[in-house]
């Protein structure tokens, strides 16, 4: 393990890692990449983690908001001097960007958010993937030295995954070669981009372009917001912080509004749509290109739940080994609550969800680096399909971490609630992904109208694409009688999918038969729209989780292999019982195949718990990452707890003041 050594072990864990069946390291190389790629990653955390300016006496939950915000900028700050330090050895590249801005390393070097962060994710790739070769070459390689710190400014007060309806807009002006940026209203200002507030002096922003008197749809504008030397606000810019939040208080979002700002014509990325010096307006092959940027972050955020969760699940595994609580039977001591069926209920298929999401993170990421790649040649033809499964990807997986990180903060008890745990920080930053680069439910109806134009088009004899391959089979074709197998599982839940998705596309049609408006009929189909795509996405994450593990069966030790199947087959029969309902009802399913089904997940549970620790172990996450007086990897839970209670500012005098001030003289009042 890569943390330092304590001065005890609770002996509840080192019983538990002497159970462990199969080698710690074979398996943290694996989700690693290899052991090149484990011991890149435990030397950047010791390059970071170990510089004591990083240190903190005063834990962050108490500081005030502006003083998080303040520590954070400082955070940022050495984070990126320390990147470029690495860069000046030779050891720079994606890797440390990724790391230090993304969840893993990044939440640990700045616990409550980021405050530049989306100055790499959005900004930077948009510019990439948005600007033409000169633009980027003006822009990119300032960006890149951090001359400049910028943000990606869409999401608006009275708008957000509504694109189309976004209010800012940048009108040509053909006689000064210029765009006019306004704000009309209060709700067209920009509202909730990282890093607005204060700390950003250019932004990508997204407006609704009109040359020649006509709209020409959102488009991509460069914008400096603030004097590169002073910081101040440019003339026609309103801009500030947006306030407090239920997490990534340090990320300084904020509100922008324009006055009829005016930018020269040149900072309209234009590499996919033009407008020429009169005011020509020349189209893009294809308006989703202009959405490249979103579907960068979604790939990300698949990446980045997976880790919390794999966090989450890591406190209350180890914690729950080392808390006792009542007892099974009569006269002995109290259990191990991890011996508790229900307690293994809410942690063992979270465990195999991290890996399901781990597998399906690099799968789509493979997928997005090949999509674009030909978007860079022009081929299209897969951006429809990519579009929709990182919409669903993002809506389900960031839907399941934060599900499961509550799941893991209601294990840990009342101990769960305490910040220390890093529980409700961990749940604070991944709630936030629900509904940030696009609301979920908005984001599983874009799937859903994939899907019924996929629906269409098998019924008209087209060939689909892989990830709905499955609609041209499973639509007529009844399931195999129960196997007790991951192939008959996934075999059913296809079923149950293009069975929901061709019932959904049936009542749509059968509504606008009627006369229905095809937009209200969509409204009205919405429930079954979101439950189609839901149901589309969960095929797949098992079947690219399974088919993953397949293709490394053989390369790992017999010993992994078996904790490998066991983790994904009890994903497969926990999503499999989660959809009992649609299972009977769009399938030959039958109720003694649910209870084949329970008691294989009752099986599972006894099968991982011996390994369970062992398994947490394995993600090799140090303390100074968790964070967790829970969660250590040393179990000494309890002491952690009360160390963790004396830095309480409260604790700081036996009394305070507010006593004499207000208590002493209440109590006088009434003798």
């Amino acid at each position: 393990m890569n943390n330092a050594a304590p001065v005890k072990v609770n002996p509840d864990l080192l019983r538990e890692r002497q159970k462990c069946t199969f080698n710690n390291l074979e398996l943290t190389h694996l989700l690693d990449g290899g052991a090149d790629k484990t011991a890149e990653r435990r030397e950047r955390e010791e390059f970071f983690l170990n510089d004591p300016e990083f240190k903190s006496k005063t834990p962050v939950e108490y500081l005030s908001h502006k003083e998080k915000y303040e520590e954070s900028v400082r955070r940022a700050c050495l984070v990126l001097k320390k990147v470029q330090q690495l860069q000046d050895q030779g050891k720079g590249g994606i890797d440390n960007y990724r790391q230090v801005i993304g969840a893993q390393l990044g939440s640990a070097l700045l616990q409550d958010g980021n405050p530049i962060a989306l100055h790499y994710i959005m900004f930077i790739p948009t510019l990439m993937g948005q600007g033409t070769i000169d633009q980027q070459a003006e822009w990119i390689q300032r960006a890149w030295n951090l001359e400049i710190i910028g943000t990606y400014a869409q999401t608006e007060l009275g708008h957000g995954t509504f694109i189309r309806g976004l209010e800012t807009t940048a009108t040509y002006d053909a006689k000064t070669q210029e765009f006019v940026l306004h704000s009309p209203t209060l709700t067209s200002y920009k509202w909730w981009p990282g890093g607005l507030g204060h700390s950003s002096n250019y932004a990508v922003v997204m407006a609704q372009l009109y040359t020649q008197e006509k709209c020409r749809g959102m488009h991509a504008f460069i914008v400096q917001l603030r004097d590169e030397e002073t910081n101040m606000p440019l003339p026609g810019i309103k801009i500030g912080e947006i306030g407090c939040k239920l997490g990534m208080n340090a990320t300084n979002n904020g509100f922008l509004g324009f006055e009829k700002v005016r930018i020269p014509r040149n900072h309209l990325l234009m590499k996919n749509s033009k407008v020429l010096e009169d005011g020509t307006y020349v189209k893009a092959p294809s308006s989703k290109l202009a959405y490249g940027t979103m579907i960068f972050v979604r790939v990300v955020i698949v990446e980045d739940a997976a880790f919390f969760l794999r966090k989450a699940v890591t406190i209350a595994t180890r914690y729950s080994a080392v808390r006792h609580q009542c007892q099974l039977k009569a006269g002995e001591p109290e259990t191990q609550i991890m011996d508790y069926i229900t307690q293994q209920y809410k942690l063992f298929p979270n465990i195999a969800t991290f890996f399901a999401y781990s597998y399906v993170a690099k799968w789509l990421w493979e997928y997005y680096n090949n999509v674009t790649g030909e978007l860079e040649a022009g081929i299209l033809d897969r951006l429809p399909e990519l579009h929709a499964i990182a919409c669903c990807l993002k809506a389900v997986a960031s839907a399941d971490a934060a599900a499961g990180v509550e799941t893991c903060r209601l294990a840990c008890g009342g101990h769960g609630y305490m910040t220390s745990s890093s529980l409700p920080t961990t749940y604070g930053l991944v709630t936030a992904m629900c509904t940030y680069e696009g609301e979920n439910t908005v984001l599983l109806l874009q799937t859903a109208r994939f899907l019924m134009k996929s629906c269409q088009s098998v019924m008209e004899g087209k060939s689909m694409t892989p990830t709905i391959k499955y609609l041209e089979t499973y639509q007529t074709a009844n399931i195999k009688p129960f196997e007790k197998n991951i192939e008959w599982i996934i075999s059913a839940l296809k079923k149950m999918a293009a069975s929901k998705i061709q019932t959904t596309f049936n009542h749509m049609s059968s509504r606008a038969e009627k006369g229905m408006a095809p937009e209200d009929a969509w409204n009205e189909t919405s429930i079954e729209l979101v439950g189609a795509a839901e149901s589309h996405c969960r095929v797949n994450v098992v079947e690219i989780y399974y088919n993953m593990m397949l293709q490394i069966k053989n390369t790992v030790s017999e010993e992994l292999r078996v904790v490998l199947f066991q983790l994904v087959n009890l994903y497969a029969v926990h999503i499999a019982l989660r959809y009992t309902g649609d299972l009977l009802r769009y399938t030959n399913t039958l109720g003694k195949d649910i209870e084949e089904l329970q008691s294989w997940l009752e099986e599972l549970l006894a099968a991982i718990r011996p390994n369970a620790v062992g398994i947490v172990d394995s993600f090799d996450i140090r303390d100074e990452i968790l964070m967790s007086t829970l969660g250590s990897y040393d179990g000494n839970v309890y002491e952690r707890l009360f160390e963790e209670a004396s830095k309480s500012p409260l604790n700081a005098e036996p009394v305070n003041k507010s006593f004499r001030q207000y208590l002493q003289p209440l109590l006088k009042s009434n003798m």
